[in-house]
């Protein structure tokens, strides 16, 4: 109803009748708590205040929208340019400018979960940063001595998890970070407990997750500064949250995501079982292996042993001495026909050289007559008085010629 007073002719200023306006506006119980559905446009963020400001559109109007930082610091999704949502909010009037305007109190997308959004935008931040990247993901260690485990004390998952350890690895060690796995205050104790096991060094790999759940339930593993922490890890993390059908942004930054809990404990350790059926199929393998290795060389020195056999060094210097000996017989023979060859040679050269022996003639009477050294051979060659030296067979005689 309107005023009575209002309806008198009188001047009001631009203040009062904005005023006016905003206290029609702010006492309309229709419009202090309504919904509006419409498309962000126009979109400001301011980071340091906190204050989300936008318009609210459809295909024939628009309205200016303001979220104030007390409001927007509960939502679980951020608001983008064009996302069509539904927010809750009161109609009031901006009295500086004049104009009309929502405030708006809570938000959700609209035909979608504000959780599903919110955890897309991240999901794709933080792909867009890298730390999704199988670059940076560490192998998980074969023969893990020590398993750290960060999951609720309570549940199921740290039972299924300690159960599959000890029976698939009986040696390993496992350290339990008991944490609270969801509510406002589950993302810090998760933050915290990773960094423990880095700083003390006190794991080989480490197992963090729960058991199945809603959203809402497993939205602590969604944590931004989570994610980091992960991916700050000197240890390799096993992810291990919900069902198989369930993924969280600490699946994707974990080195290893496993469908569940009891999944991530068998991959987190070999299975002893497993390892003593193979070390047995190899021992085998190999001591066959050996037994053809041995058989082989055993042939070759056999085949090694006949040649050496054939061609041994006893034999060539048998052959040699043989051929020697053959050599000496020939050599002796050789030898003995050219001495007897010469031994003839020789006597019958003596038998000249005798028949030619001057000595040989004396022997029969004649003698050698000399005069100063020279043989004389004819009386011409003397003259009286010559003295002259004469041989006979028995010696040498001098005398003087004394008649001619």
């Amino acid at each position: 109803m309107i005023n009575p007073e209002f309806t008198k002719p009188k001047i009001i200023s631009v203040s009062q009748l904005n005023y006016y306006v905003k206290s029609l506006l702010d006492n309309d119980p229709h419009l202090s708590s309504v919904f509006v559905t419409g498309e962000i446009s126009n979109l400001t963020d301011h980071y340091r205040s906190g204050h989300i400001y936008f318009s609210l559109k459809d295909k024939n109007s628009v309205v200016r929208a303001v979220m104030f930082a007390g409001n927007a610091r509960n939502l679980k999704f951020k608001p983008e340019e064009g996302m069509k949502v539904i927010a809750l909010c009161r109609v009031s009037l901006y009295e500086a400018t004049g104009g009309y305007q929502i405030y708006v109190e809570d938000m959700q997308p609209d035909g979608i979960g504000a959780l599903t959004i919110a955890f897309e935008q991240l999901k794709k931040k933080l792909d867009e940063k890298g730390i999704f990247s199988d670059e940076h993901k560490k192998p998980i260690p074969k023969f893990p001595k020590t398993v750290g485990v960060i999951t609720s004390p309570t549940g199921a998952a740290v039972q299924d998890i300690r159960n599959i350890l000890t029976r698939r690895f009986p040696g390993v060690d496992i350290v339990i970070c008991p944490v609270l796995v969801q509510g406002a205050g589950a993302p810090a104790q998760l933050i915290n407990a990773v960094n423990l096991f880095n700083e003390y060094d006190c794991a080989d790999v480490i197992i963090i997750g729960r058991g199945g759940g809603s959203i809402e339930d497993l939205w602590a593993f969604n944590d931004e500064n989570l994610a980091y922490a992960i991916y700050a890890s000197n240890i390799p993390v096993i992810s291990a949250v919900g069902h198989e059908t369930d993924f969280t942004i600490c699946d994707f930054v974990s080195d290893l995501r496993a469908p569940t809990p009891s999944a991530a404990a068998e991959l987190a350790v070999p299975d002893i079982k497993e390892l003593r059926s193979y070390y047995n199929s190899q021992r085998q393998y190999l001591s066959s292996l050996m037994d053809n290795k041995i058989t082989g060389i055993y042939k070759s020195l056999s085949d090694s042993k006949s040649k050496l056999t054939k061609h041994a060094p006893e034999k060539r210097l048998e052959l040699m001495y043989s051929k020697l000996d053959n050599l000496s017989s020939r050599a002796t023979f050789s030898i003995n026909r050219a001495f007897e060859r010469n031994s003839q040679a020789v006597k019958k050269l003596g038998a000249k050289l005798e028949s030619l022996n001057p000595v040989s003639v004396l022997q029969r009477g004649y003698s050698i007559t000399e005069k100063d050294g020279k043989n004389i051979n004819s009386v011409k060659e003397l003259k009286v008085d010559d003295n002259i030296k004469i041989t006979l067979k028995d010696g040498t005689v001098s005398a003087k010629v004394t008649e001619k």
